[in-house]
């Protein structure tokens, strides 16, 4: 009969492990526990196609703080698409083109 094992189970067999025992388990966590899980962004992504984002969630997204968000909302360069009392609310899709557009311009040259 064979005993199933659960996370604390097995929490407690990494901890009781030696540190070089537990390096080397993590190495072949990381090398092949999850090789064949290579999705998409639309895999990963796919459903948030139509979601709107607050000005928080547009900020984190494109990986920048909100005042400077915020920045570029004022010079016109992002658009909310609705507006729900003082919140603005932005479309994913402009969202991913200005994190593009961003992104080449962070590229060093060559």
């Amino acid at each position: 009969m064979s005993h199933a094992t659960t996370a604390e189970d097995l929490f407690e067999d990494l901890q009781a492990l030696p540190a070089t025992e537990r390096g080397k388990f993590f190495l072949l966590l990381e090398s092949q526990a999850f090789r064949d899980d290579n999705f998409t962004h639309e895999q990963v992504f796919g459903h948030l196609a139509d979601e709107l984002f607050t000005v928080q969630e547009a900020a984190e997204y494109l990986e920048m703080s909100v005042p400077n968000f915020r920045r570029y909302v004022r010079r016109g360069q992002i658009t909310p698409v609705q507006t729900v009392g003082r919140n603005q609310m932005f479309a994913t899709r402009p969202l991913k083109a200005f994190k593009r557009a961003l992104n080449s311009r962070r590229q060093p040259a060559g």
